[in-house]
């Protein structure tokens, strides 16, 4: 089993969440007791945030990889990034990481070719829905991704940031969140819901059937991850 790296802190909840998503998939593989080694460094989110809303790309790509570096350094073999929002700069983070990286993104792609859906909705930060990052790779995948309208696009970041990476999970907010679902669904005709922000799934992992797939970024980049890890 590969040494697995984890660029967290991107926020906090979900790189919790991450390391106990990778334990359980580790212990699916290797029921005996035993424990994966991972390697966590968790990075300033005010830091990213701010060169994300400044448009300052090429300094949020050497940020991460400068974090990637470090846990190669530390004896990472495999690396991740546990956050959807610091995809917008994947491949140049990639091209320079010293270990592989496994995309988010990618991850979710091939999920979604699994369930063979084709049109699907993207909730996440501001970034994130209105990136182009998800939409390349699965519109060349011939699938189709719908965002929700800008005063939901709002409501949906404003949510994330001031409740979610905070660790504060409100059944109003959950409300609220699957409310856009259930319209996205009649007015986009979505046939499955991308939770495109891995704190997401903290408040709408258990939310039961809304009538169409939920695709857990996190838990499936944890698979995606494990899956080479252990190739």
């Amino acid at each position: 089993m590969k040494i697995i790296g984890v660029v967290g802190g991107l926020g906090p909840e979900s790189t919790i969440d991450y390391y106990r998503l990778l334990i359980a998939a580790y212990r699916e593989l290797r029921p005996d007791g035993s424990y994966p080694r991972i390697m966590i460094d968790s990075i300033d989110m005010k830091t990213v945030l701010g060169l994300v809303e400044s448009g300052d790309l090429s300094r949020l790509a050497g940020h991460i990889a400068e974090a990637v570096s470090s846990l190669a350094a530390a004896g990472a073999q495999i690396g991740l990034l546990a956050s959807n929002t610091p995809h917008v700069v994947f491949d140049e983070i990639q091209r320079r990481s010293p270990l592989p990286l496994v995309s988010i993104v990618e991850s979710a792609r091939d999920a979604a070719q699994a369930l063979g859906v084709k049109r699907l909705g993207l909730f996440g930060t501001c970034f994130t829905m209105r990136g182009s990052f998800y939409p390349d790779i699965f519109t060349a995948a011939g699938m189709n991704l719908v965002v929700p309208q800008p005063e939901e696009q709002a409501y949906i970041h404003e949510k994330y940031i001031g409740e979610l990476v905070q660790g504060i999970l409100r059944p109003t907010t959950r409300d609220g969140l699957l409310a856009i679902a259930g319209r996205m669904q009649v007015r986009n005709g979505i046939d499955a819901l991308i939770l495109g922000g891995t704190e997401l799934p903290l408040i709408l992992r258990d939310a039961g059937d809304i009538g169409i797939p939920l695709l857990d970024t996190a838990r499936i980049h944890v698979q995606a991850v494990m899956a080479r890890a252990a190739g």
